[in-house]
């Protein structure tokens, strides 16, 4: 797993994320390496995690391409080969991403979140 994706999971982490999940998709397109998926309990929640998210990646020196949704419950963190999904719950499960990108394959991050 590239630092990137780690650095934005242990963001994730921090704040407190619910269910955090890197899927690898470099095989299937060329829109990105990894995503990287997660919920936040409210929209508030989700936004705190994307600013948590924007700010580690800031100080590992990793600059968006892009990010959208700021104010829905869908934020798109967008860092070239890796790109960062945070939802509200209803969100993740309306939109369910894990499913369309099911080819993909989930990378093991338990040494990089806490139980």
């Amino acid at each position: 797993m590239n630092k990137k994706a780690e650095t934005a999971i242990k963001a994730l982490d921090k704040k407190k994320a619910i269910d955090i999940k890197a899927i690898r998709i470099g095989d299937l397109t060329v829109m990105a390496e990894m995503f990287v998926i997660a919920a936040g309990t409210s929209g508030t929640h989700v936004r705190a995690l994307a600013d948590e998210v924007e700010f580690q990646m800031e100080q590992a020196g990793f600059t968006p391409r892009q990010i959208e949704g700021k104010a829905t419950g869908w934020i798109l963190l967008d860092y070239h080969d890796v790109i960062v999904h945070v939802f509200t719950p209803d969100q993740r499960e309306n939109y369910s991403l894990e499913k369309l990108w099911a080819d993909g394959e989930e990378e093991d991050i338990s040494g990089l979140v806490t139980e």
